[in-house]
């Protein structure tokens, strides 16, 4: 199902590319033209159509206060006149600024765990059960909208990239992006194998500790690939868990220093959670000699968080 107006710009970074020694390039996946942009709309034009499909009156899912995917969930939701429930990790903050703000304003029912991961995904399953109960028709995305359905989005997102690739006469060495739930880069893994890609993939962790976050991303790909009966090995790719600073959603020095950089040398907004640590991770690995040539920066978006965390800077 078509929920935005693709494909989303592929753009050069020459400031920064100069001052990086690289041919450094940007997918603008932030320019998404729905629900405030961002990465997870790819996902949600596959599970949204699988849930009208299935006669679904709600949907819930689970994320962080400043969720880029439970954000585009409850306004989508909305447009398709679906009842929201939006399982939260943590506790309510004083005010709803950002994401948050965007999901009340969407008449998104908000249900604050005060707990972690573990103990929020139990949450969610019990109300999933609740509201089957209610006979409201549920429909449950996963954390990050990560299954196999989920992840196809990527896999046409990659063959997107390819076709802008080639139209340009280029082909990317590595791209770097952002990595959490796993699906964004099990898909990109997947649309890498079916196109016969040999780029490198550079997964920067916001969150997960690298074991867990390979963990995921394999057995999304494993689990994807067997749905449509694909018989491949992921290729190449690397992660990397040393750029997750104090934990997710938690903003240090360092990763507001490199949201300055892009923004004082390009005027590219990053934001805190996701985009900010990622290229803050390649600003890093471009230091290290550990990336270069032709390299993509997969900007998967989260500009509304930016603003909760005004204050920081």
């Amino acid at each position: 199902m078509s929920l935005s107006s693709l494909p989303t710009p592929l753009e050069s970074l020459k400031n920064l590319g100069k001052e990086l020694g690289l041919e450094l390039y940007v997918k603008r996946d932030d320019l998404i033209s729905v629900a405030g942009g961002g990465n997870k709309v790819r996902k949600l034009e596959f599970l949204l159509a699988d849930a009208l499909t299935r006669g679904a009156q709600t949907i819930l899912t689970m994320g962080a206060p400043q969720s880029n995917h439970c954000r585009q969930t409850a306004l989508l939701g909305a447009k398709f006149n679906l009842k929201v429930h939006l399982v939260l990790m943590g506790e309510q903050p004083d005010s709803l600024q950002g994401n948050l703000f965007l999901d009340q304003l969407a008449g998104a029912q908000i249900h604050f765990t005060g707990k972690g991961k573990e103990e929020s995904l139990n949450y969610m399953k019990s109300l999933f059960e609740e509201l089957k109960r209610k006979n409201s028709n549920p429909y449950l995305i996963p954390y990050g909208g990560s299954n196999e359905l989920g992840v196809q989005g990527y896999v046409a997102a990659w063959q997107e990239l390819e076709e802008q690739a080639i139209e340009r006469g280029i082909k990317f060495d590595f791209v770097v992006l952002p990595a959490s739930s796993g699906g964004t880069m099990a898909g990109i893994l997947l649309g890498q194998v079916l196109r016969g890609s040999h780029t490198i993939s550079i997964g920067i962790s916001v969150g997960p500790c690298k074991s867990e976050l390979e963990s995921s991303i394999l057995d999304l790909f494993q689990r994807t690939k067997e749905k449509f009966g694909i018989d491949a090995a992921p290729p190449d790719f690397r992660l990397h868990e040393e750029f997750i600073g104090p934990g997710y959603g938690a903003l240090d020095q360092e990763t507001k220093e490199a949201i300055k950089f892009m923004a004082q040398r390009e005027g590219l907004l990053l934001d805190p959670v996701y985009t900010g640590k990622a290229f803050r991770g390649l600003l890093n690995l471009a230091q290290r000699k550990e990336i270069a040539g032709r390299v993509l920066f997969w900007h998967t978006g989260g500009i509304p968080g930016l603003f909760a965390y005004a204050d920081n800077f």
